[in-house]
């Protein structure tokens, strides 16, 4: 009897779920948004900002930037993962992409609510 013995971090069946179903998200918004454009026609600043003034329409554009965010966060880990060798500058890279996605989802709910 062979015994197995897994280790690792055992990220592969979550990190799956996590791209299709963001992809899934972002291709939901996507074709919300074209339909939204193509009834409202948004022209001038006034008619985007009142296209975004809805919460239901700044939930939706925060659903999709969170997903957006994901996305890239599981496709960086594992670009990073194949590629930087050496765990001192993966850990630095990692770190670098994480910050950078958590200030651009602090941006965009800043931008998406700062419209009245």
């Amino acid at each position: 009897m062979v015994k197995r013995v897994v280790v690792g971090a055992h990220y592969g069946l979550r990190d799956w779920l996590v791209q299709r179903v963001s992809a899934a998200v972002m291709a939901l918004y996507v074709l919300l948004f074209v339909l939204v454009l193509a009834a409202a026609q948004p022209i001038d600043y006034a008619a985007w900002t009142a296209l975004f003034r809805g919460e239901a329409m700044k939930l939706a554009t925060l659903l999709f930037f969170i997903s957006l965010l994901l996305h890239a966060w599981v496709g960086m880990r594992d670009i990073l993962m194949d590629y930087a060798k050496p765990m001192s500058v993966r850990l630095g890279l990692e770190i670098v992409v994480a910050v950078l996605l958590v200030a651009w989802a602090g941006w965009s709910i800043q931008i998406l609510w700062s419209v009245r």
